[in-house]
């Protein structure tokens, strides 16, 4: 049987809309094009046409891997969970750096929703490990590659 893999409602339903429009618009407009390529005559020669062909091919390629990743994914919703305060799968912690006073927030996500750019962290990363479990005024340590570095947990919350 195949592991599942947490992934919270948000992340799920942004792959099923990206999914959709695969499906609905990008496959049929790619159809469309590979079609009006083949029209203009000798296909081995047709630079249209081989792009058309490679341009779908990645898009059949993202389908089956959305497809994959939904069909393992265990969809959580942090709005209905009950977690008293502790930090959990999908919840969003304010950490205060208590070396820097600098404040960030972190959401704790899938592997595959994961963006730091977004502030989104994997739960499989080192700051999620150690924050799962604690609560607020907890201290963790984590150990980041330039050494390590402590927080103080500042706030949870579960949006």
């Amino acid at each position: 049987m195949m592991q599942k893999h947490p992934m919270t409602k948000e992340g799920a339903d942004k792959l099923k809309a990206e999914l959709k429009q695969l499906k609905q618009e990008a496959r049929p407009r790619i159809a469309q094009a590979i079609a009006e390529a083949r029209e203009h005559g000798d296909l081995k020669e047709n630079a249209e046409y081989h792009a058309a062909r490679e341009q779908q091919g990645l898009i059949e390629a993202r389908i089956r891997q959305i497809e994959g990743i939904l069909a393992h994914a265990q969809v959580i919703d942090v709005t209905k969970l009950n977690a008293d305060g502790k930090v959990v799968f999908g919840a969003t912690v304010h950490l205060l750096n208590l070396d820097t006073d600098e404040e960030v927030i972190y959401k704790i996500v899938g592997d595959e929703e994961a963006d730091l750019a977004h502030g989104k962290i994997s739960v499989n990363s080192p700051i999620a490990r150690a924050l799962i479990g604690k609560e607020e005024g907890d201290e963790i340590t984590v150990q980041a590659p330039g050494g390590n570095v402590d927080y103080e947990i500042i706030q949870v919350e579960y949006i």
